[in-house]
């Protein structure tokens, strides 16, 4: 019997657990055992502390985490833009326990979050151009893509693109 994953809000005291599992399911060698990771194109750090703490204390935020039998295995976070808008990321599993459905759970909390706590009726998120069986999971789930793309947050070489995706939640 498969174990029960629960997801809740993310408190201050979850974030020393919750930072590896990122650093772990985007980067580096322990990232290429799942299949949504970024070590193919970029290196360092995926994020650290103190951005989680902000994200954590902040009202217009919402950083969910995904447990099972007592440990942090994923997050996802959502940002208020306004005017109906929310915007999802750093949605991750542990890279040992993709492919088991939390990865849906965490966006279906996700979207529910966004209609009832941020009362967002459409959701925009972003997944790097070159990523084409990830764009195509979202799509599966709702997500259309806009035509639109967008800078890399940070300038890296070769230059990288982002794919604006976006679902209605009415």
């Amino acid at each position: 019997m498969p174990e029960i994953v629960t997801i809740r809000v993310a408190t201050q005291e979850d974030l020393p657990a919750l930072h590896p599992v990122i650093e772990r399911a985007y980067r580096g060698e322990t990232a290429r055992q799942g299949w949504t990771h970024e070590a193919d194109l970029l290196e360092g750090q995926r994020t650290d502390l103190e951005t989680l703490k902000a994200i954590a204390a902040d009202p217009a935020q919402c950083l969910l985490l995904a447990e099972r039998d007592g440990a942090v295995i994923g997050c996802v976070n959502l940002t208020d833009k306004g005017d109906g808008l929310a915007y999802l990321g750093l949605l991750c599993v542990d890279p040992t326990l993709q492919t088991g459905g939390t990865g849906k759970q965490l966006l279906a909390a996700a979207e529910a979050c966004a209609r009832e706590e941020l009362s967002a009726d459409r959701i925009e998120m972003t997944v790097i151009d070159v990523r084409p069986r990830l764009i195509a999971w979202y799509e599966r789930r709702g997500y259309v893509q806009t035509g639109e793309r967008r800078d890399f947050v940070f300038p890296v070489d070769p230059p990288l693109f982002m794919t604006v995706l976006v679902k209605s939640l009415a």
